[in-house]
């Protein structure tokens, strides 16, 4: 199976660093929207594929646009949601990494689907601050669900740090913050 992972393009809450970490809800700047339209141009999304989507605003308007006027499933997941890389355990969520909650997103969303089954807590902490061990048993059972969903691909919208990580789990090979995508970057990963 092929997962295309796709990074968000420019957020707000990057214009500014550091302080524009602190943005709460960051969505994407005027050249983010012209990258994902780009990107809509790059990559064949069809209605055999799914795409699978971080709750955090930046990702799913990346995802709205790379999707317009195509009948795939869409669903959003805090399996996907912003992952620090590397882990640190003194490091706290930053605001503009705080994942919406359900009923916003779908009431700005509605034709996006909400990943259920999920213990609320995943909600509210996702998987930023996770110790490795505990995210590689969420991984592996994100990856078991992709595999059911019998799509022909699977497109996950999410961030630079969960990309990282997802990847190397796959993989299993380590990787560094040199291999971060750019913004609305792309990279095809076979699993």
């Amino acid at each position: 199976m092929d997962f295309i992972f796709i990074r968000h393009g420019q957020g707000e809450h990057t214009l500014n660093l550091p302080d524009s970490l602190q943005i709460q809800d960051p969505a994407l700047t005027k050249k983010g929207i012209k990258q994902a339209e780009s990107l809509q141009s790059q990559i064949t999304i069809t209605d055999k594929d799914i795409v699978v989507i971080s709750p955090i605003r930046r990702t799913l308007e990346t995802a709205n646009i790379l999707t317009r006027n195509i009948g795939c499933r869409k669903v959003v997941s805090p399996l996907v949601s912003p992952r620090m890389f590397p882990q640190n355990p003194e490091w706290e969520t930053l605001p503009c990494d705080r994942m919406l909650d359900k009923k916003l997103i779908r009431e700005e969303f509605p034709s996006f689907t909400i990943y259920e089954g999920l213990p609320e807590e995943f909600w509210i902490s996702g998987i930023n601050t996770m110790p490795e061990q505990e995210f590689s048993a969420v991984a592996a059972r994100f990856l078991e669900w992709c595999r059911e969903q019998n799509a022909e691909r699977i497109y996950v919208v999410s961030h630079d740090g969960t990309i990282n990580s997802y990847r190397q789990f796959i993989r299993g090979e380590n990787l560094t913050r040199e291999d971060f995508l750019k913004d609305a970057g792309w990279i095809t990963q076979s699993c």
